[in-house]
């Protein structure tokens, strides 16, 4: 299989600019599927350094794969950003820049992390009628975090946002101010797990375990040195945000236009997939487990749960047996469709 990818700017409908970045492959007979990152990586968090990652194993499969740049992708100039934002501005104008240049008034989306809630956002607000299925991972309507996340959305945050607009691991490999010097002490200090400096510090930065976002015998060492470089700036305005939602129990404005996302029934024709893993210490598999509930509600029999055994948080992407234990997974519900 030859392949390249080839990056398409776009507005979103505020006039922020996004991309897309159109993986070119010779094989490439089915429609388009999105691929979309979650908050303070990119899209390349889907490309660690496997032939076996998700988008291969997707060209492989016949599918034309597209990876959505938000304006949360720190490949983009770094913005304060809310879900709202997001959900209204960017994913509607990805999702019709991918209908208009494949010709295709039908697409299917895998979404991860904050990904996932903006997009599942603007799915129930009926933004993305062209999007059929839905492959959620990690959370998508009802954010439920550990109790030391809680803590530390509800003390914390209120007291780093004074010092600081954005939060960034990669301060464990260069910290350029006293401010975040601090930081990286206190956090070398209190995680002593067999990571990176800079997986030490996207664990303080999203979770509350050690690791947060992957176990560690799900990596191999190459996408363990690799990952270093994959996470950057997160704007402190998305964890205000969160604090609010996580609060409430589910996705909810942040203004007070309205109680929340999961007040109505979705205005969405969308097949939803949800992904969780059973150790996920970012967002708990009972994040995933509610938003079934909520959707089972709606429409009986038409949704699905997938919970993952031995899988946490990003590793279910790039877990070093994610190719035999999830994706095939997941792209037999793509065939479904």
């Amino acid at each position: 299989m030859t392949a390249y990818f080839e990056t398409i700017e776009f507005k979103a409908l505020d006039g922020f600019i996004c991309d897309l970045k159109h993986f070119k492959s010779n094989k490439a007979t089915k429609g388009p599927v999105m691929l979309v990152h979650g908050a303070g990586v990119s899209s390349n968090i889907f490309n660690p350094p496997s032939k076996n990652n998700i988008i291969y194993q997707l060209a492989a499969e016949g599918y034309d794969v597209w990876l959505e740049n938000w304006r949360g992708s720190i490949h983009l100039e770094p913005n304060e950003w809310n879900l709202d934002q997001v959900a209204r501005n960017d994913h509607p104008a990805a999702v019709k820049k991918v209908s208009e240049l494949t010709g295709s008034k039908e697409i299917k989306a895998i979404i991860h992390c904050q990904g996932s809630t903006s997009f599942m956002m603007s799915a129930v607000m009926g933004l993305i009628p062209e999007v059929k299925l839905i492959i959620s991972n990690a959370v998508s309507l009802h954010p439920i975090v550990p109790a030391f996340s809680k803590f530390k959305l509800n003390l914390l945050v209120p007291i780093v946002s004074r010092f600081f607009n954005y939060f960034d691991p990669q301060w464990g490999l260069t910290a350029p101010d006293f401010k975040s010097k601090l930081i990286l002490a206190f956090v070398k200090a209190t995680h002593w797990e067999n990571d990176s400096t800079v997986g030490k510090m996207v664990s303080f930065t999203y979770g509350s375990g050690f690791p947060a976002l992957w176990e560690l015998e799900n990596l191999d060492e190459k996408t363990k040195e690799w990952i270093q470089y994959e996470f950057a700036h997160v704007p402190l305005s998305f964890f205000r945000h969160m604090q609010k939602c996580v609060r409430h129990g589910a996705l909810t404005p942040d203004n007070d236009e309205a109680v929340d996302y999961v007040s109505d029934p979705p205005k969405t024709a969308a097949r939803m997939v949800l992904f969780g893993g059973k150790k996920n210490k970012c967002f708990l598999s009972e994040s995933q487990e509610k938003t079934f509930r909520f959707l089972e509600s709606t429409k009986p029999g038409f949704h699905k749960l997938y919970l993952l055994e031995g899988y946490s948080h990003l590793d279910v992407f790039f877990g070093k047996n994610a190719h035999i234990d999830v994706f095939p997974k997941m792209i037999n519900e793509l065939e479904l469709g």
